[in-house]
């Protein structure tokens, strides 16, 4: 298997009366390997939508082209391996959760013997309750909209998962599980091409990042899949007082945090959430540390959008 190969990459569209050219993709070139999660960053109107919809075979290109393990994306042999969750879900709202799934599942051609048992164990994996196969897709809410996508996108056992802003109007417990269900599909050797705007997501599932502006794929970020983000927390005290380097780190050791760097206004401490940072901050107060600020501080891909200037135009 060769991947996800992306070579030169062009995508326009007419806008207007005046039939306008606007430039949605501009010679994007880029390799997702086998089993890799890649997410997909960047402004709105950047060309993030377009260009997952030219890996999809959705879209074809002005120039340019995709090939995912040497072929076509629209070649029936990729399309058997391929699973897809759409950012905007249009389902046939009359159908129940488990007639939605098999009928997705007659459609991947999967045996029909198993049809029961595939929906009952696919609707437990995405954490939807028993009683979701029984109720009209008309009465399920957001969140449980979002999961069953995410189920009929893993029917069959794709090799390659697509996803649209998977955990959209999704509570925190189904984030965690998408999350976990992401860690799953690259246990399993699959390749995930994720597209969201949630980037402390992005950068816990993904090994690379791509950020995505007027067409062009400005960077390309490596982070540490699954691992735990610490966020930076800077902590000003007030002014005319300068705790002593040994009494910050006892107080972030206590927390669960760890000390970064200080000076004479200022330190930066590392907290792997909320409930840390908190903490940190009740230790600071109690160890006599007069607390006048803090703020968090910006991660790697955050930062890309705040050295980005506004993005233009009209791509999608």
């Amino acid at each position: 298997m060769t991947g996800i190969v992306v070579e030169q990459l062009t995508k326009t569209y007419s806008r207007g009366l005046a039939g306008e050219r606007i430039r949605a993709l501009d010679g994007v070139t880029l390799t997702i390997a086998p089993g890799e999660a890649f997410g997909i960053i960047g402004p709105n109107g950047a060309g993030k939508t377009t260009f997952l919809s030219c890996l999809l075979g959705f879209l074809r290109p002005d120039a340019g082209r995709v090939t995912i393990d040497g072929r076509a994306p629209d070649d029936l042999s990729v399309r058997v391996a391929t699973g897809y969750l759409p950012e905007r879900l249009i389902m046939d709202r009359w159908m129940t959760g488990a007639d939605f799934l098999a009928y997705h599942h007659a459609l991947a051609r999967l045996p029909a013997a198993d049809v029961h048992g595939a929906v009952s164990r696919t609707l437990a994996r995405v954490g939807l309750e028993p009683e979701a196969a029984s109720r009209p897709i008309a009465k399920f809410s957001r969140g449980m909209l979002q999961r069953i996508g995410l189920a009929q996108a893993l029917l069959g056992a794709p090799r390659y998962v697509f996803l649209d802003e998977p955990a959209s109007g999704v509570d925190p417990a189904g984030v965690i599980l998408f999350r976990r269900l992401l860690g799953e599909l690259k246990a399993q050797g699959v390749t995930v091409v994720l597209n969201s705007h949630q980037l402390d997501q992005v950068e816990r599932v993904c090994d690379r990042v791509a950020f995505v502006k007027h067409g062009r794929v400005e960077a390309i970020e490596t982070v540490a899949a699954g691992a735990t983000v610490a966020r930076v927390l800077r902590v000003r005290w007030a002014h005319g007082s300068t705790p002593g380097r040994d009494t910050l780190a006892a107080a972030a050791l206590g927390a669960g945090a760890e000390l970064r760097d200080s000076n004479a206004t200022e330190a930066r401490f590392a907290a792997p959430n909320d409930e840390v940072s908190a903490r940190l901050l009740q230790a600071l107060v109690g160890a006599g540390v007069p607390v006048a600020e803090a703020t968090p501080e910006e991660s790697r891909l955050e930062r890309l959008f705040l050295e980005s200037s506004p993005a233009g135009g009209a791509a999608t």
